[in-house]
């Protein structure tokens, strides 16, 4: 199972621990033990994540993955177990804009994840040349609060993640951008599809899907 361990609350490493920790890690754990298997968990970086496990790298990955349907081309998806709101990340004290409309408008840059959903959600609404890319969300997070991006495009449940660390310094913006339905993702015809897929039905019929998300979101997102 391919993890990227710096895409928080999904899956990250614990400060205080060490520790590798976060939602992805619940819920496959809990997957596991419904299913009887073992799960070997690799770290990687999000760039290359979807073709490595498209050329059989990874057995699948998890990772706040967005459906689409060029990533579908390349490999298979499981049943849907949340859906997340695109929203926009500024700093406490922006007020030179307060909408995606007046950000469009303007002359300011996003900060997104590199071949993300997020960067072609900035791309449709500013062109690219208004983006700076960058290798994770905590990254551009990061670049945000120093002032060299004027917004960070984020999935909302990973985004309150950041919110958290820099809970002093950010605000979100009330727009949402776009909707998208999160999902793991695996080889295509991979044996592991449906077994997961069932293993995921009844942890969302049992309530315990529910429970682990709010631990670690704060709210149901399935």
């Amino acid at each position: 199972m391919a993890v990227e361990n710096a895409y928080p609350p999904f899956n990250f490493i614990d400060d205080e621990t060490g520790e590798a920790a976060g939602w992805d890690y619940e819920v496959l754990a809990e997957i596991c033990a419904r299913l009887h298997c073992a799960p070997q968990y690799i770290e990687t970086s999000w760039d290359g994540m979807i073709a490595a496990v498209a050329n059989g790298a990874y057995d699948m990955a998890a990772d706040g993955i967005a459906y689409s349907s060029e990533r579908a081309a390349l490999v298979d998806f499981s049943d849907a177990y949340a859906d997340v709101w695109q929203r926009i990340l500024v700093r406490l004290d922006e007020d030179r804009f307060a909408s995606a409309e007046e950000f469009v408008e303007g002359d300011y840059v996003f900060g997104v994840l590199v071949a993300s959903t997020e960067y072609i959600a900035a791309a449709d609404l500013v062109g690219e040349e208004r983006i700076m890319v960058y290798d994770s969300t905590e990254a551009a997070a990061g670049s945000l609060v120093a002032g060299d991006v004027d917004a960070v495009i984020f999935d909302e449940l990973a985004g309150y993640g950041y919110t958290g660390i820099h809970a002093d310094q950010t605000k979100v913006l009330e727009d949402i951008v776009t909707v998208e339905k999160l999902g793991f993702i695996f080889p295509h015809d991979s044996e592991l599809l449906e077994p997961i897929n069932r293993a995921l039905a009844t942890m969302k019929a049992d309530g315990s899907l529910e429970a682990i998300t709010d631990r670690w979101f704060g709210r149901d997102a399935a």
